[in-house]
């Protein structure tokens, strides 16, 4: 039910070997009510998935190991997939093309801009409030008519 979503903070993870990627987004969230997780790897990044009802994923583009293309794959198989945000210090025309026709949300730029961080991670939180979950059947079910 969306009520029940509507009462919990916003809960935002953030994805990045970088340690400063995750002090500037805690300097730019730290006076909201949202919520924020770090992972400095894609293991600990699903760990937190498992646990949390998390609504966006903050990812860099490289993981290592992995990268962002594997966060994505894997939030794709929970019941409601956040809303996947690349990050990256080059974020140029070709990565946001690819992160968009492959399903992430958007892509934002390194260092981060406070008003950009805001105001994309609150379009994704609304598209992820207005999902409605799907249950493992129902996903296998979308996949196979794809």
């Amino acid at each position: 039910m969306q009520s029940n979503k509507s009462a919990e903070p916003l809960k935002v993870l953030s994805v990045s070997p970088v340690e400063e990627d995750h002090l500037s987004l805690e300097a730019i969230v730290g006076h909201s009510t949202w919520k924020l997780f770090k992972a400095q790897r894609l293991s600990a990044a699903l760990a937190v998935l498992r646990q949390q009802d998390i609504s966006v994923v903050l990812c860099e583009r490289d993981l290592m190991p992995g990268s962002w293309i594997d966060m994505l794959e894997n939030i794709r198989e929970l019941s409601h997939p956040p809303s996947l945000i690349v990050t990256a210090r080059l974020a140029d025309e070709r990565l946001w093309v690819e992160a968009l026709n492959l399903g992430a949300w958007d892509v934002l730029a390194k260092p981060y801009e406070p008003i950009e961080v805001l105001r994309s991670v609150k379009i994704a939180w609304q598209h992820w409030y207005h999902q409605e979950p799907v249950s493992s059947a129902g996903m296998r079910l979308m996949r196979a008519a794809s």
